[in-house]
């Protein structure tokens, strides 16, 4: 009886993990400003937020002082915004102002912002923007016939590429631009995938441990 239940009981919970990944980009700095290089501290969480519908989450993990004010996306998979979500401290809207991102002519081969696909923080701009610790995110409905795994390959071959404008950065207190490295940083599954998982790993023990003491 007891072992039934726990083969059952396990072997749901393993079924019912969540398979979808939040892929993670780097970013690299296209403009030379004289200002400190705070690339390594900037990155995009991608997910699948479902219902033909992909999730931007850019993030400043800080330390050196610096404000994401601009965000643009270049070509893909992407139709439109559906949805702006603002973190703790930002407040954006679409779209941007400026239009293009400044400095994109400098990327290789240069970044051209797609009509309407971008968003910049509110006034004061840089209090708004996405300083240390802070993340603000972009959801877009994408294009019929498109899904979550295009829009990665997109990121992963440059035709689709996300380019930042950063203020405020560091002593200076300038400007500089930066855009994805369409490198993988990491995949990171869902918190959901990972309590199912365990609950399922939990589940298989508990049988092993049952079926010594027998």
């Amino acid at each position: 009886m007891y072992k039934k239940v726990f083969i059952v009981c396990s072997l749901f919970l393993l079924l019912m993990v969540n398979p979808s990944l939040a892929d993670q980009y780097g970013f690299y700095k296209i403009t030379n400003n004289g200002n400190p290089d705070v690339g390594a501290q900037l990155y995009v969480e991608v997910t699948d937020a479902g219902g033909g519908q992909v999730r931007f989450e850019i993030n400043n993990s800080g330390p050196v002082a610096s404000s994401i004010c601009d965000i643009y996306f270049d070509d893909g998979a992407l139709l439109g915004i559906a949805s702006i979500v603002n973190g703790s401290g930002t407040l954006f809207d679409d779209p941007a102002t400026p239009g293009d991102l400044p400095g994109g002519n400098l990327a290789i081969p240069p970044f051209v912002t797609t009509d309407a696909l971008s968003a910049d923080s509110d006034s004061p701009v840089e209090a708004n923007g996405i300083n240390p610790g802070e993340w603000a995110a972009i959801i877009f409905n994408l294009k019929a016939g498109k899904g979550f795994t295009d829009v990665i390959g997109f990121l992963d071959d440059g035709g689709l590429r996300i380019g930042l404008h950063v203020q405020a950065i560091g002593t200076p207190g300038g400007s500089d631009s930066y855009v994805n490295d369409g490198d993988h940083n990491g995949e990171v599954p869902e918190p959901i995938s990972l309590i199912l998982l365990g609950s399922g790993l939990v589940g298989v023990g508990l049988y092993r441990r049952f079926r010594k003491s027998k």
